[in-house]
């Protein structure tokens, strides 16, 4: 029996296809980020299925304009459960948006157009309609957790159809 055919893909050279995700300098794995800012949305989990649900509500060091993190250098000093990605954990978190190029570059996936490494642009994450930008409704500082199951929505799980494009549209 012979291995499947792997598909063609014009990130060969590319360092996440080229090196393990332990491999990457810093400056690589901080580039993976491409801003979307979905990780950054409160997340409740079923206890008896383990499923994941997203709300559009945000981390309170959140700016939701921006789609980064206010303190990001403190910021598991000033949010408690906030989770720092890392090489190790990066491929067992189950929460992660299917277009986060961390997960991406884990499952050795290309990114796709809209993301920064990409693009050359930070902005094509917002032009593709991936990032938060635009769908926040507020923070964990005003939304109750007991009131989060009232905001549960299906968007960061999705990728707009202009996201999917193999490239940017004109």
């Amino acid at each position: 029996m012979t291995a499947p055919l792997k598909r063609p893909s014009d990130q060969e050279g590319l360092f996440w296809k080229t090196k393990t995700l332990e491999e990457m300098s810093e400056v690589e794995w901080e580039s993976l980020c491409d801003g979307c800012g979905r990780c950054c949305l409160e997340k409740l989990e079923d206890e008896d299925t383990g499923d994941i649900y997203f709300t559009h509500i945000s981390c309170r060091l959140l700016d939701a304009g921006l789609c980064a993190c206010k303190d990001y250098p403190n910021r598991s000093e000033q949010v408690s459960d906030c989770v720092r990605l890392t090489p190790e954990n990066v491929r067992t978190i189950t929460w992660l948006p299917p277009s986060c190029g961390y997960r991406l570059a884990a499952e050795g996936r290309d990114l796709y157009w809209w993301h920064p490494l990409i693009s050359g642009d930070p902005q094509t994450v917002h032009e593709a309609g991936v990032s938060v930008r635009g769908r926040v409704e507020g923070t964990e500082d005003n939304v109750p957790a007991d009131q989060l199951e009232d905001h549960i929505v299906q968007w960061p799980v999705l990728l707009p159809k202009r996201a999917k494009l193999k490239r940017r549209p004109k």
